[in-house]
Order: structure tokens, then C-alpha cells, then sequence
């Protein structure tokens, strides 16, 4: 039979964080700009993915250092093992907050596309990175993300084929205060990730003069 009594010990007694030698901030002087998470979240199809991916484009091209993680390809590996339940949501996020940290620690601009549908969660997610979080609100109504539907997926929802699918049988909760909204029924691709870029160098989120 298995032992699973070193589980029952207290992690403090166990586990102890190692400070490296080259920190955070020699890591954003190397890059010679500040690293963060942009975490875009609404509804599926509602463009996160497209908009991530463009803007970290953008952002390479400029000599940003960046990273995209987006929410079906954690699902393919490190979350493979959960559903889309309301805990397993919860643990979906939890993962990814503590892998963004890293990646953030690391010295990388991190941008995200996760429905993410829940208020509490998406707090969670800020009361971990702190200043270093912009949350990003991909506004787009449920009729138009289900005339897209790009993948079929809504479709599958209503025929009762998937379960728990937000915006059909599961809840998306808006952003109550988010750091900026993008319409993308009303915008195109192009002008919305000029509308992103824009807002983070208004924002000195990037760059800022101590790594100039």
C-alpha cells in the first residue's frame, strides 16, 4: 500500500524557496525593458488568441521579449487532467497564475488568452502579480462570438454535446473594472492591437527610463 504520510506534513516543514543569483531586476536590464502579465480575457471567439498573438508580434519586432500562453494549449499539457467544472477552473488558473510568475520573474512581458469567466478568479490572478497585472477585456456579445464559432464549439453547446460551455450553459461574469476594454465586434484586428500597443506605452508598462 502506498504511504502518502510525507502529504500530511506541512510544506514549511519541507520546502524552502532558493534565491538565485541574478534577480528579477538584472533580468529587465539585460531585456532593457520591464517584464508583466497582460491577461486578455471574454468570451471564446470573442478574439483573445488572435489579439495575444498579434501584439506579442508586435511587441518582438520592437525587441520585446514575450511569451503567449494561451488557454486550449496549457489544456493540452500541464492542465490536460482537468474539465471545465467550476474547481477545475479554479485549478486551471491557479497553475497558470503560478507559471506566469515565473515567466514574469524571468524577465518576460507574458500576455495570456483565457476565457477565465469568473470575477473571483480573475482577482485571484491580480492579488498574485500585483502591480505587474493588466487585465484586458475582450468585449464581444455571444451572438457574434456564436455566428463566428470558429471551432464549432457553440454549436456543440446547444445540441447539449458539451457541457458547461460559458455563455451557453455556464456563466461569464464581465470584468467589473478592467485596466481596458476592446469591442472587437466594432473594431477591426488591425486598429484593436493598435489600440493595445497604444494603451501599454501610455501605461509605461513596457519601457520605462531606468532601463534606457
Amino acid at each position: 500500500m502506498k504511504d502518502n504520510s510525507i502529504s500530511k506534513i506541512q510544506h514549511s516543514t519541507l520546502l524552502y524557496w532558493y534565491d538565485g543569483y541574478i534577480k528579477r531586476a538584472e533580468r529587465n536590464r539585460l531585456n532593457n525593458h520591464k517584464s508583466g502579465l497582460i491577461w486578455f480575457t471574454g468570451l471564446s471567439a470573442s478574439g483573445k488568441s488572435t489579439v495575444a498573438h498579434l501584439v506579442e508580434k508586435k511587441l518582438w519586432q520592437q525587441g520585446i521579449r514575450t511569451y503567449v500562453l494561451d488557454g486550449d494549449n496549457v489544456r493540452h499539457g500541464l492542465n490536460i487532467d482537468l474539465g471545465f467544472g467550476r474547481e477545475d477552473r479554479k485549478e486551471n488558473l491557479r497553475r497558470i497564475v503560478e507559471v506566469c510568475k515565473l515567466m514574469v520573474d524571468a524577465g518576460l512581458v507574458v500576455l495570456t488568452a483565457f476565457i477565465s469567466p469568473y470575477k473571483e478568479d480573475r482577482s485571484y490572478v491580480k492579488s498574485k502579480l500585483k502591480d505587474d497585472y493588466i487585465e484586458i477585456y475582450v468585449k464581444c456579445s455571444v451572438e457574434e462570438c456564436e455566428r463566428r464559432d470558429p471551432k464549432g464549439l457553440y454549436k456543440k453547446a446547444r445540441d447539449g454535446i458539451i457541457k458547461n460551455y460559458t455563455g451557453i450553459s455556464a456563466p461569464y461574469e464581465d470584468p467589473g473594472a478592467p485596466d481596458l476594454v476592446l469591442e472587437t465586434e466594432k473594431l477591426d484586428i488591425g486598429t484593436t492591437v493598435e489600440v493595445v500597443l497604444d494603451f501599454l506605452k501610455g501605461k509605461d508598462f513596457l519601457i520605462d527610463e531606468f532601463y534606457r
